[in-house]
């Protein structure tokens, strides 16, 4: 016999265990009583639409980061080396407007020698040996938030104080990049011109031979925004003077064995407008046999004067695929079949959007650009920025990760690099603030096996209502693990958190080496789910059996 204490706690229970069943369903599988918006989706799952590369979801790090050297060693910090493994494969560009003021200024002179390749030169410092004393850390991190107002002062008053760096600052970017199993890119000074305004490349070659001697492989690119050279150095390049540039590069690195096939991107141009797209076009009429791929830059919003309503604007998001249809025809007319990226990319302009760019609400614009850019034909997209200065960075100061980092992390884990076709029909206003985009599932994925034909729906809802989807017959009959982003706060206000929520759980590391669980909640077949009002993420139908993914 159970007491009334007893009773009533099992009848807690018993009532808890329903209200999961039914509440915790309904928060995924919306039910018909609902006066939600409905929207029916139609899927493709014969035929891939397209294929991007499996390093599609790539990072940078800001070239300010080498504006004192001493910075640099913050890549020796564990925090930073766990949270960028994990975002592997992937590439890393080292690279941005600093680039072009950066001269490589070697201090041991010695091992310039391409013929030396002495042993003492071709050993590596084993990656489990590299530590950041905690000391030295903290005193890296606090100095670094008082050098970021330096750089923004520099940037405001449009002067660029010039950096000479060593062979540290080579050393702990091929060390960083090659322990967390990252392709590095290192962006060459394009400013470094001769009496005839051709590019000076007597310096980039001191690198490449240093480099060569140290057996680093690596890719290059040379010069950021050509089309800003005259608005922050007073030096105009023109695009058919870049692509010699590009070619006499492409020369150079041909004349050391290490680095002939290696890649060479650019021209990092600004998103098409004003002179932009005929400084491209020139470029590769001169230039893109020496490229394999060509790189663009695109922001959405200038980040000292945006808002809160840009960044769920669904007109905003809209923006990427007319620049980015423009930039495609253009290679297309040029180069056919050349490979098109984005080489540098985040939500605001100028550093950013604080309190924007750096909190929950900044994920609709990345994950958006994901989706809509695989779809449109980009190859390979590079977030500015993984650390750097700036308020778009995804770690924080305190080398915490921010939303856009989790974001990532799940992207790379569920998404494979198969694009699938996926159209949605409503006649509704309100279905333009619902995102979608269909992939094969990753079936690499850290977070689960997922079986050969199972795809992952990328979704947003970038309204304060609930949306319902209808999903069609066959994939209704799947499983789907699901995996829902949203702030740590309610509505409208905790849009501008720095945390996010997986499923209801606060993400957070456990410790310098140990990232969280990324689990999915588990839903029996149902014939619709249901989007959360601000809420982004992935649904796994697990059970989908999609010829293209099998």
């Amino acid at each position: 016999c159970l007491s009334a204490g007893d009773m009533h706690s099992a009848l807690l229970l018993l009532l808890t265990f329903f209200s999961y069943r039914s509440g915790g369903d309904r928060l995924f599988h919306g039910s018909l009583l609902d006066q939600d918006l409905v929207l029916d989706l139609d899927m493709d799952l014969l035929a891939v639409l397209r294929r991007v590369d499996p390093r599609f979801l790539s990072v940078t790090i800001d070239a300010s980061l080498a504006s004192e050297e001493r910075f640099m060693l913050l890549l020796r910090s564990q925090r930073i080396r766990t949270l960028a493994t994990a975002l592997s494969p992937a590439f890393l560009r080292f690279g941005g407007t600093k680039q072009d003021f950066m001269v490589f200024s070697p201090q041991r002179s010695q091992q310039l020698d391409p013929h030396e390749n002495s042993s003492s030169d071709q050993r590596r410092e084993p990656c489990s040996s590299v530590r950041l004393p905690w000391w030295l850390e903290q005193r890296l991190k606090q100095d670094w938030a008082q050098q970021q107002l330096v750089l923004a002062k520099e940037e405001q008053q449009n002067q660029y104080n010039p950096v000479h760096f060593t062979e540290l600052t080579v050393d702990l970017l091929h060390s960083f990049s090659s322990c967390c199993s990252l392709d590095l890119i290192f962006g060459l000074n394009a400013l470094l011109r001769t009496a005839d305004n051709s590019w000076n490349s007597s310096n980039a070659r001191s690198l490449l031979r240093y480099c060569d001697s140290k057996q680093y492989e690596m890719s290059w690119e040379l010069g950021n925004e050509p089309n800003s050279f005259e608005k922050k150095a007073g030096i105009r390049v023109d695009g058919n003077q870049l692509g010699v540039d590009f070619t006499r590069l492409r020369k150079m690195m041909s004349e050391f064995k290490l680095y002939r096939d290696a890649g060479l991107f650019g021209p990092d141009v600004g998103q098409p407008r004003d002179r932009r797209a005929d400084l491209l076009e020139s470029f590769l009429h001169s230039g893109a046999k020496a490229i394999n791929a060509c790189t663009w830059h695109h922001y959405y919003v200038n980040g000292r004067d945006t808002s809160l309503q840009d960044f769920l604007d669904p007109e905003v998001l809209d923006t990427l695929a007319l620049k980015t249809n423009e930039v495609l025809e253009r290679v297309q007319q040029e180069s056919p079949g050349k490979p098109v990226w984005l080489g540098e990319t985040s939500s605001a302009y100028g550093g950013g959007a604080r309190g924007l760019s750096d909190t929950f609400v900044s994920g609709f614009m990345w994950l958006d650009k994901l989706g809509l850019g695989a779809r449109l034909g980009l190859d390979v997209v590079m977030r500015q920025v993984l650390v750097g200065a700036g308020s778009y960075h995804m770690i924080d100061d305190d080398l915490d990760p921010l939303p856009d980092y989790w974001l990532s992390l799940l992207y790379k884990r569920l998404v494979g690099p198969e694009v699938l076709k996926l159209q949605l029909v409503s006649d509704s206003g309100r279905s333009k603030r619902v995102r979608l985009y269909l992939h094969c599932a990753n079936r690499k994925s850290f977070v689960c096996s997922y079986p050969g034909g199972a795809v992952v729906l990328i979704w947003m809802n970038l309204s304060r209502k609930p949306v319902r989807i209808s999903l069609p017959t066959g994939v209704s009959s799947s499983t789907v693990d699901a995996f829902v982003l949203q702030s740590n706060q309610p509505g409208e206000e905790g849009l501008q958190s720095r945390s996010v929520q997986l499923n209801g759980e606060l993400l957070k590391m456990v410790d310098d080496k140990t990232l969280p669980e990324l689990n999915g909640t588990q839903l029996p077949p149902a014939e619709h789910l249901k989007l959360l009002p601000y809420s982004l993420g992935f649904f796994v139908m697990m059970d989908a059996q999609a010829p293209a993914c099998s």
